[in-house]
């Protein structure tokens, strides 16, 4: 691919569009649930611009964290561009600079933590510390915390229960065991995308040293956990139904149509650069799982 350096199309590139879906879909999950039951609570009105401000602090982290992920495994030597199985990186395929990457990477963070900082005005000061985590985090993971096997725990709390919870919090300023329950769901199905990542990076993982799941638990027992993750995200659905919740329990099962679908790929496909068509069909699911769990939220 024909990339000019420090282009547009470069940075474009480096911010990995595809992953947004991981950034929006806990978020338009929790606003569903804040927008619906807001009815129930008197004196509670929806905040558009409370929502837009957590819409905006998701991407920017996720682009962020994209910036730091790029920066550190080329440094580390990670990202090999004749060896790299998976889609080309910026820093590997020098499209840009290790300086410019710098000064990206610190653009982010402050650009993150201003976009986060009107949130104490509807959440409280513990918004402060909810963004501290955030951003400690998004350099922890890449840095330590994903080559001693815990990203797919970061993934579950970061992707799935601050996201969804803290949305929600925003809005309502209280938390219930639905939306609780509702988070760790959607943190499994985004858990997808790493694992899928994983699964095809298994080989290289273990010789740079890198311990992820996958490696820990050997590529058919991963692979079973890819299936797992959309299962179980569907079954913990049911506080929906208890809450007769019915749509938003029902129609999610049509995502685990499409997952069941890109684990028999992926079964199929087993390793090599082919499995790259299984990571944009796991991002497509996600957003399709996210979808469908607010529409189901918003037709009852």
């Amino acid at each position: 691919m024909e990339v000019k350096k420090d282009s547009l199309k470069a940075w474009l590139l480096a911010a990995r569009p595809k992953t947004l879906t991981g950034a929006a879909v806990p978020v338009m999950i929790g606003l569903a649930l804040a927008w619906v039951d807001a009815k129930l609570y008197v004196g509670a009105p929806f905040s558009w611009l409370a929502a837009v401000l957590c819409l905006l602090f998701a991407f920017i982290m996720q682009i962020d964290a994209n910036f730091v992920n790029d920066f550190v495994d080329y440094a580390k030597g990670t990202d090999d561009r004749e060896t790299r199985l998976g889609p080309e990186r910026a820093c590997a395929q020098g499209w840009v600079s290790i300086e410019r990457m710098k000064h990206a990477i610190a653009l982010t963070t402050c650009l993150a933590c201003v976009v986060g900082l009107p949130l104490v005005w509807f959440g409280g000061l513990e918004m402060v510390l909810v963004g501290l985590l955030c951003v400690v985090f998004c350099f922890l993971y890449t840095t330590h915390l994903s080559y001693m096997g815990l990203g797919d725990v970061l993934v579950l709390v970061f992707f799935g229960l601050v996201p969804v919870s803290i949305t929600y919090y925003v809005q309502l300023h209280t938390f219930t065991p639905e939306v609780i329950v509702a988070s760790l769901a959607c943190g499994l199905v985004i858990d997808g995308l790493l694992l899928v990542n994983n699964f095809r990076d298994r080989d290289t993982d273990r010789l740079a040293g890198k311990r992820t799941l996958v490696v820990l638990v050997g590529p058919r027992a991963a692979l079973g956990c890819y299936l797992g993750v959309g299962i179980a995200a569907c079954l913990m659905g049911s506080v929906f139904a208890v809450g007769g919740r019915w749509w938003a329990f029902g129609l999610p099962f049509a995502y685990l149509v499409l997952h069941v679908l890109t684990f028999l790929k992926m079964k199929r496909i087993w390793q090599g650069r082919a499995l790259n068509a299984c990571l944009g069909e796991t991002a497509r699911n996600i957003f399709v799982y996210g979808l469908l769990v607010a529409t189901g939220l918003l037709l009852e």
